[in-house]
């Protein structure tokens, strides 16, 4: 046979297969598919299934429904909703609103003009400074708490800090052990009056510690410029925080 002829004959046989193949392939994807009838039979199927997939009534009617004991129209109950429009405030309360925001600015502005620091120390009359045991006790009595970093601090009832107590001694902190053996040659007192709730109030709190941890320790009260601290001094402190009362 001709290799022309013998090679028309294969490509001849391999497109026939091809084609014999495709519609294989058609004749059975149309015995597989199925119409939506036969996917269940009236006589078996499930009725939750139905329920399931039933469908609902108008969205637009409403049942009545039990509210406590009485029934309740949703329809109505919507429709009074619709009607009734949102209560404005009247003019009394929008003025307590104004008056509220002005003073909650006014109590700003006057908070910023306080001093952003107090820092008052007392300074041990001995030359050996103070004993970190006697320290402890005294800071103990008066209600001073060890804090986490390592400062005695006053917690309020809200578990904010309204003043703090270091050491002289860099960098400041106190030891947790070996108290017997710490000496510093004072302690200083530090009021943030900008951060607390009662300025004037925490303050005097903060005078009466110092004055009775003076005593206790046997110490001499300094003021921020390490001066003696004098009473017209307080005065003057007490004057500006009362600002912000």
């Amino acid at each position: 046979m001709d290799k022309e002829l013998l090679r028309v004959v294969i490509i001849l046989i391999g497109v026939l297969v091809m084609i014999g193949m495709v519609l294989w392939h058609f004749v059975k994807s149309l015995r597989e598919r199925r119409t939506p009838d036969d996917y269940y039979d009236e006589d078996s199927y499930d009725d939750r299934v139905v329920d399931e997939f039933s469908v609902e009534e108008d969205d637009d009617e409403m049942d009545v429904f039990a509210l406590g004991n009485e029934l309740v129209d949703g329809d109505a109950l919507l429709d009074d909703q619709a009607i009734k429009p949102s209560p404005k405030p009247s003019a009394d309360a929008l003025r307590k609103d104004v008056e509220k925001k002005q003073a909650a600015t006014l109590a700003n502005s006057r908070r910023l003009e306080l001093p952003a620091l107090i820092e008052f120390s007392i300074v041990a009359r001995a030359d050996q400074g103070f004993n970190g045991e006697d320290l402890f006790e005294a800071f103990e009595r008066v209600g001073l708490r060890y804090g986490s970093v390592r400062v005695f601090e006053r917690v309020d009832a809200n578990r904010m800090v309204d003043f703090a107590v270091a050491s002289m001694v860099d960098p400041g902190t106190f030891p947790d052990t070996g108290l017997q053996d710490f000496y510093c040659p004072g302690i200083v007192f530090f009021m943030q009056p900008r951060e607390v709730d009662a300025p004037l109030a925490v303050f005097d709190d903060f005078m009466e510690t110092i004055d009775t941890l003076a005593d206790e320790l046997d110490g001499v009260v300094w003021d921020n410029q390490r001066q003696p601290l004098t009473a017209e001094t307080v005065a003057q402190f007490r004057q500006i925080l009362a600002k912000a009362a």
